[in-house]
């Protein structure tokens, strides 16, 4: 077998290939890089709407009567907090406190949750939940679901015209069930760019329709179809880590700066104990955002230099079409963390100078 026919392929193929989209291997997926190209679809999301195929996405279900402590058991932040109807985006937990994965929690009842995991860590995912479940019934509901997001300033009022139940009143970080052109859906306001939008779960086999007929819709207000280059690009502009870039099971909450996501007295859970610890002796490094000060690009892998000393490599780094910077995420050591700090990039054999910067690099306008 080619290693094309050993990809996954989402329902939305044939979408992306008459569009003349740019397809690449992606966590076994055959996903679509870019259409248009990387800038134009960055720059799209940023002023209008994007079009986003993010079906091979995971989605596993947990629930009986047991669905909230099993979740409170094996995540950082505090699910006893959420409403019905409300969403958080919470740490799936190593007992050294660090990432099983990054994930979203959607409560539709005390006694049931919809978790949209990463696609490379799905299978993982549903293993470490369902072996550690306490009175509940675990299912990876992946093949179940098609996933599409519309990001961008227009794409509320996009989505808005697929629907059949008012998503006006939907805030940032909620979530409303109803159908789009008469399909069940879930519409979550949420994503992955920094802009405002919906994510939409779908049947599979409804999804070209409705990917149609939201690019029909959005035809008006500027919408295109953007591919994983430009969802890239835009997520690490707001700060918005990558597992298996800047997270994986090697770096803890403390470290990734994730502290919003990390409730610590909700009571007992898995990796509490080690993030105690951690806490009570210090941190040796903190995940931080910085801007290269020469020239040059920082790319993942690039070794960095603090003090003359190699200390570790860039975790995301690009040039980005919209702040149109060379920006960057790397682990530094706590005291050489803040603003303002400096250390050097090494970029095609070159020292290059870098600086400490707050973030999130692009705060959208609200």
């Amino acid at each position: 077998m080619t290693l094309t026919q050993q990809l996954k392929r989402t329902s939305l193929y044939e979408c992306h290939v008459r569009a003349g989209a740019r397809l690449v291997p992606f966590a076994g997926w055959e996903m679509p890089v870019q259409y248009a190209g990387v800038t134009d679809e960055h720059i799209a999301v940023r002023t209008h709407a994007g079009l986003f195929d993010v079906s091979h996405m995971g989605e596993i279900v947990v629930e009986g009567p047991g669905a909230l402590a099993t979740l409170q058991n094996l995540t950082s932040n505090d699910v006893s907090r959420l409403a019905d109807g409300q969403i958080h985006y919470s740490a799936l937990m190593t007992p050294n406190g660090a990432f099983v994965d990054d994930i979203l929690v959607h409560r539709m009842s005390q006694e049931r949750f919809f978790l949209c995991v990463n696609a490379s860590n799905a299978d993982k995912d549903f293993e470490w939940i369902a072996a550690r479940a306490q009175s509940a019934d675990v299912r990876n509901a992946s093949s179940l679901y098609a996933q599409i997001a519309v990001q961008g300033p227009a794409a509320a009022g996009i989505v808005a015209k697929l629907a059949d139940v008012d998503l006006s009143g939907v805030r940032y970080y909620w979530f409303k069930e109803g159908r789009a052109l008469g399909v069940p859906a879930i519409f979550a306001r949420t994503g992955y760019t920094g802009e405002d939008g919906f994510e939409l779960y779908v049947a599979p086999e409804a999804a070209p329709r409705i990917w149609d007929a939201l690019l029909e819709a959005g035809r008006g207000d500027g919408l295109v179809p953007a591919g994983l280059a430009a969802r890239d690009t835009l997520r690490l502009e707001a700060k918005m880590a990558l597992y298996g870039n800047d997270i994986d099971a090697t770096t803890t909450v403390l470290e990734a700066d994730l502290l919003f996501i990390l409730k610590i007295d909700k009571g007992e859970f898995v990796g509490r104990e080690a993030l105690v610890e951690q806490r009570r002796a210090g941190l040796k490094r903190r995940l931080v955002g910085f801007e290269l000060r020469g020239p040059g690009i920082a790319r993942q892998g690039h070794e960095i230099v603090v003090d003359g000393a190699p200390f570790g490599a860039v975790t995301s780094g690009t040039q980005t079409p919209w702040i149109k910077k060379s920006i960057g995420l790397a682990y530094l050591p706590v005291g050489r963390d803040a603003p303002g700090s400096r250390f050097s990039v090494m970029v095609r054999g070159r020292a290059v100078p870098a600086e400490v910067v707050p973030t999130p690099f692009y705060k959208r306008a609200r």
